[in-house]
């Protein structure tokens, strides 16, 4: 056992806990590194001696090495980074004193009776003496029904146990994913290199997911699934073509066509033809192993039905506005009450309903009931499918929407474990990470997301987040090209003209701040100075702080105080 800082880290359970004595769960790459840097304590780590002690034998990106780091210092409390600091020149160190210790099994117990240099001998009710036990058969039914009571006992036991770890075996064996060269048929010079760079971050991506593993081609170990592709270049764009196969048919399972802009720079590039395809094809991934096929799902509907009927009505508020929200609602609405078993459509209307909560489109009468109809959808969602993308995704909104944000964080994590390029749960994480009074940690979680760009739907929300963040540390110019972004995309969510009013209004940009308010205002009529902040529940002094001191500048730009 490894004691530091409070904590204590067990390698042979694989176990880390706090101060406190609770377990502090993590992810296995993250308790991985974590051990590497406990038995390294107080040595600058190269990001490349990190890489290679996590994830031997695989290339995995930065942005692996980056995820783990953040997971381990919300972990640790280490909000100011001085656990896991920073090296100058590069790489990490562990900054805590480090005691290692032997952990002994427990001592056998002696009793009054026995000496104590005697070996223990097994209960008295375990030692059997042949005779003595045909005395007691033929001298008692009641001992005899008891014998045979304790007899089927253990032998059902045994019979149960088998059966149950034989189970739990095979649960446990992963389905094997080989994520095959992506094809260059660019006719371009730079296809070659642009091709092997896709290849490894879908490769570092679905070496994230908890429940499969992840295989090179060529390799020794048959793979379930394979993963192929190939890379376009059109005048324009780059344009990646991918798909996920089952080994065993040949079947092709879902097909992801993802198309980035040319002139963007070569690494964003690489790293949004990455993210479309693995973002798509981690959900078919998902929902293929949570045993909803093309064909007919668990919950009613047929999945191809069901899925259609989200993605219309998801496709209706990519630009959102409420009267395009309203439209989604009814859609989801009127599927629901033709397919009333559908879990997925129930998870979906959920979903959607807690963005609305979020963004103020419900009175408050209104949000309290859509609050407790996805309680209650998502309890059962989560007894019925508890690896669900799609429900774990819904749990962590409605856990943001009601100010649980700690809890939130771990939810959204888990969705992460399933799908690694999430940018909506990425945006939640963010959120919390933002009412927690983490400022940095939200910006580089936003900014993670638009790097990835995944789902388009939710693009808007990391812009408005990764605003939102600058403007609270107060980075007025920083935060202005996030927020225009946001609204270019989403022009009704009044927030975020006020958020901008606030960043103009920091700037010194007078006018504009006061353009920008008398929008917002026309789009939420009635906001003050007293009811404009977002629910004070849970939230870090940090960031009430910091939101006082941007309402005033909202005050400033023309937001009446009552």
């Amino acid at each position: 056992m490894i004691r530091f800082a409070g904590f204590e880290l067990h390698r042979q359970r694989a176990e880390l806990r706090g101060p406190d004595g609770i377990v502090v769960k993590l992810r296995p790459k993250t308790f991985e590194m974590l051990r590497v840097f406990v038995t390294n304590a107080g040595r600058v780590l190269s990001k490349q001696e990190l890489m290679e002690a996590v994830w031997p034998n695989i290339h995995v990106g930065e942005d692996s090495l980056f995820q783990c780091i953040r997971e381990l210092r919300t972990a640790l409390g280490d909000d100011q980074r001085q656990m896991i600091k920073l090296a100058s020149g590069g790489g990490y160190v562990l900054t805590a004193d480090v005691v290692a210790e032997r952990v002994e099994p427990p001592a056998p117990e002696v009793s009054p009776a026995q000496p104590a240099d005697t070996a223990p001998r097994p209960p008295a009710e375990t030692v059997i003496d042949p005779s003595q036990f045909r005395r007691s058969i033929f001298g008692s039914r009641g001992r005899i029904a008891a014998i045979a009571a304790v007899l089927c006992a253990v032998i059902g036991l045994a019979v149960a146990t088998f059966v149950l770890q034989a189970d739990a075996l095979f649960k446990r064996t992963p389905p094997v994913i080989a994520v095959m060269p992506i094809v260059d048929a660019s006719n371009d010079p730079h296809g070659v290199v642009m091709a092997g760079e896709v290849t490894s971050g879908i490769a570092d991506g679905f070496a994230r997911i908890d429940n499969i593993k992840v295989v090179a081609s060529p390799s020794t170990t048959p793979a379930d699934f394979e993963i192929r592709g190939e890379l376009q270049r059109a005048d324009q764009s780059w344009t990646l073509r991918s798909r996920i196969i089952k080994t065993a048919t040949g079947e092709v399972q879902s097909v992801a066509t993802v198309s980035v802009d040319s002139n963007e720079m070569g690494q964003l590039q690489q790293s949004r033809l990455a993210a479309g395809a693995g973002y798509l094809l981690a959900q078919r991934l998902n929902e293929l192993l949570e045993a909803e096929d093309s064909s007919a799902a668990n919950d009613g509907v047929p999945m191809g039905d069901s899925k259609v009927v989200i993605e219309q009505a998801l496709a209706s508020i990519n630009k959102t506005t409420p009267e395009r929200f309203g439209m989604a609602q009814t859609v989801l609405k009127k599927a629901l009450a033709d397919k009333p078993d559908s879990v997925n459509i129930a998870v979906a209307l959920s979903s959607l309903q807690l963005r609305g909560i979020q963004l103020r489109w419900y009175s408050p009468d209104d949000a309290i009931a859509v609050e407790g109809q996805a309680s209650a959808i998502l309890e059962r969602a989560l007894r019925t499918k508890p690896n669900s993308v799609a429900v774990l995704e819904t749990y962590c909104r409605f856990l943001s929407a009601t100010n649980r944000f700690l809890e939130s964080l771990v939810a959204c994590a888990r969705v992460l474990s399933f799908d690694p390029w999430h940018g909506g749960a990425l945006y939640l994480i963010g959120l919390g990470q933002i009412n927690l009074g983490r400022f940095e940690d939200a910006l580089a979680t936003f900014q993670q997301a638009d790097r990835f760009d995944t789902p388009a739907v939710s693009r808007w929300t990391w812009l408005l987040g990764a605003g939102w963040a600058n403007l609270l540390m107060g980075r007025s110019e920083d935060a202005l090209p996030w927020l225009q972004r946001s609204i270019a995309i989403t022009t009704a969510s009044g927030r975020t003209h006020m958020l901008l009013a606030a960043a103009y209004q920091k700037a010194g940009r007078l006018d504009e701040a006061k353009a920008a308010m008398q929008e917002g205002l026309k789009l939420v009529p009635g906001t003050t100075k007293l009811n404009v902040a977002p629910p004070t529940k849970n939230s870090s002094p940090v960031f009430l702080a910091a939101c006082e001191k941007v309402i005033q500048l909202m005050v400033d730009a023309g937001l009446p105080e009552q």
